[in-house]
């Protein structure tokens, strides 16, 4: 598994909280695995609420409607590349 960078363990804290993750903590979330359809199993559901608490949190945000979601979305590394390019 990749190293988290200080910015993806932040965001990777953020979405275990919002989400009520349990059984997951931030540290175990690979920055290169898949957020959607891998180990989290997160659903579109779950991207609201990250949209939302990104939102939030860092003051920009994440619309339904940009084509790039899937791209951002990715995982943990895309969200936090995204992020801090358009965090306030």
């Amino acid at each position: 598994m990749a190293e988290q960078t200080e910015a993806q363990h932040e965001l990777a804290t953020l979405v275990v909280e919002c989400l009520n993750l349990e059984d997951v903590s931030a540290e175990q979330i690979d920055p290169d695995a898949p957020l959607f359809g891998g180990e989290l199993g997160l659903d579109s559901i779950d991207a609201l609420e990250i949209a939302l608490a990104v939102s939030k949190r860092y003051g920009f945000q994440l619309r339904s409607d940009n084509p790039e979601n899937r791209q951002i979305f990715a995982s943990l590394r895309n969200l936090s590349s995204h992020v801090e390019q358009h965090r306030a």
